[in-house]
Formats: structure tokens, sequence, C-alpha cells
């Protein structure tokens, strides 16, 4: 059985820039408490670490396409961190991987956002 979810939220080191941290898979019944820790986020830049997320199914992919538009409606940014082999596939199978900005590391991400 897969590990429960883990979601944290927190600043980045730049005021403009807001990082969830995601720990465990993304499931049918872990995805809402993804949907939330994404929504309650304004700020101009969203970075979504994916580093210590296993695998991802078809809802979590639904959840990160759904991140996606609600950003482009809200004139935000969004970017991916941290995907293993895994989870690149999948996204480039399901073929929305042209959707997502990808960094190796937040730090990364965040100096784009510079």
């Amino acid at each position: 059985m897969p590990e429960p979810l883990q979601v944290a939220s927190r600043d980045g080191s730049n005021p403009n820039v807001h990082i969830v941290s995601l720990k465990g898979s993304i499931t049918h019944a872990s995805s809402p408490a993804f949907q939330d820790a994404i929504s309650t986020s304004h700020k101009p830049r969203l970075i979504i670490d994916l580093s210590e997320v296993p695998s991802v199914d078809s809802m979590a992919i639904g959840a990160l396409v759904r991140a996606y538009v609600s950003c482009q409606k809200t004139g935000r940014k969004l970017a991916l961190v941290g995907l293993n082999h895994r989870i690149r596939n999948i996204l480039q199978i399901t073929g929305v991987d042209p959707l997502f900005d990808v960094y190796p590391t937040i730090s990364d991400a965040e100096a784009a956002a510079d």
C-alpha cells in the first residue's frame, strides 16, 4: 500500500514564489489535499516539488493539469521540480509535458522566476 500523501506549503526565497512540496503518491484519495494546497496559493509563481513522489496516476495528471489551467487563468506561472524518470515518462505519454516548465531543483526554479 502506498504511503499517504504529505503536503507542505511554504513561501519561496523570492516573495513572489509559493512552493508546494509533496511526499508520497498522488492518488484518487489524496488528490483533494493536493488540490487544496494548490488553490490556496495566489502568488505569481507556483513551484510544485515532486522530488519525493515515486509515481503518479491519472488522478495526479489531472490534478497537475488543473493546477496549470488555474495558473493560466490567473496569469501565474507554474513550475514542476524533481521529476523522476517514471513521472517524466507519464507526462510524455499522456502528452501534457509541454504544459510544464520543469527544473531539477527548487533553487533552479526560483532562479528562473527572477
